[in-house]
């Protein structure tokens, strides 16, 4: 295992737009994060957190790890997980094309000026739509990559147990994989090898600024939060060379993330998943995600023995899921109204007081 937790219940990635202005965390995120471990999660990740003063903050009151007080503020949370004996991971994330909130500039960058489809997402801050973004420069992605690195070291330096960047969804580093996004005609462009550099130069820079001990973890995935559909055109030959490459750079873990873990995703019509792919194509860690609840959690941790098993919307619901699922108890399903008009904490206690839900 690629990390030493005391189960393989883990906490996925979910975006709560709690922190204050200044993307400070604030007192109720560590109540939030604290109630994971104090449930039994083996293993905490973070929502993504932006990385630099430029561009890679997307959403209002997004926290982020580029300051002192940001740093700060963390420290108080990954000290209340490690207290309940659970690990930390903490997720970078850069925006991209998917900005819909910066507090320091007025247009996003992706690897080309191409807007996402569909639509922003409501639950995360009013726009009337999509900014166009710029083609980022090669002083842009410079900037963007030392942004990463800086955060890592940061990361490390709070006491969190690794980092995940942020490859999926639709976000920056996903967008460079993406022919949708990705229209460069550079080092960073066309091929599907060229396609991938840009992320494994960043895989590499982070690797190589933080301790052999400390944990590089990245999340990948076609789809996006607006685009359920898109597909890698190489289909399950890009999945392959893609974490190759990544493991090869250095990563511990590869988290993969779908509708379903079970979905066959690619565009040749491959049998495969993509978790199928990691587990078959690399030795390193890895950690699934899409659709897990109780009626699948066995089957999945018997398929993938190795793996640990990330849960979204069962933890929302569920915060103390593995005690319920070790123990019989009854598990909810989520109700949206937590999450609404929007998905911060803040609503999230109001709806639980409301409910009577602890």
């Amino acid at each position: 295992m690629f990390i030493d937790v005391p189960n393989r219940f883990t906490v996925a990635p979910m975006t709560r737009t709690s922190a204050d202005e200044h993307g400070v965390p604030t007192a109720i995120m560590g109540d939030y994060y604290e109630r994971f471990a104090k449930g039994g999660f083996g293993l905490v990740i973070t929502e993504g957190v932006y990385t630099d003063d430029r561009a890679a903050q997307g959403y209002v009151n997004q926290p982020g790890i580029i300051n002192a007080a940001q740093a700060d503020a963390w420290r108080g949370i990954v000290e209340r997980i490690h207290a309940q004996g659970s690990k930390a991971i903490m997720q970078l994330m850069h925006a991209g094309a998917q900005m819909q909130h910066n507090n320091f500039v007025d247009q996003p960058i992706a690897p080309s000026a191409v807007e996402p489809k569909g639509e922003p997402l409501s639950l995360y801050g009013d726009v009337p739509g999509w900014l166009t973004p710029k083609e980022a420069s090669l002083s842009d992605l410079e900037h963007a990559l030392n942004g990463f690195v800086a955060s890592a070291k940061k990361a490390e330096e709070i006491g969190f147990d690794g980092v995940e960047l942020h490859a999926a969804n639709g976000y920056l580093l996903n967008e460079f994989l993406s022919t949708h996004f990705n229209q460069r005609e550079d080092e960073f462009g066309g091929s599907l090898d060229k396609r991938i550099a840009y992320v494994e130069r960043v895989v590499r820079a982070v690797r190589s600024a933080v301790s052999d001990d400390f944990v590089v973890g990245i999340r990948i995935g076609q789809i996006t939060v607006t685009d359920n559909e898109y597909q890698w055109p190489e289909g399950e030959a890009a999945a392959v060379r893609l974490v190759r490459v990544l493991a090869e750079a250095g990563v511990d873990f590869i988290h993969t993330t779908d509708t379903t873990v079970d979905r066959k995703p690619f565009a040749d019509g491959s049998d495969k998943t993509l978790a199928e792919v990691v587990a078959t194509e690399t030795n390193v860690g890895l950690i699934i995600n899409g659709g897990i609840d109780e009626s699948n959690y066995a089957d999945y941790a018997a398929q993938f023995p190795n793996a640990l098993l990330a849960l979204g919307k069962k933890a929302l619901a569920n915060p103390d899921f593995p005690e319920r699922f070790k123990n019989g108890g009854t598990i909810a399903d989520l109700d949206f109204q937590m999450l609404l008009p929007k998905a911060t904490l803040e609503n999230e206690w109001k709806w639980r007081e409301a409910q009577g839900v602890e």
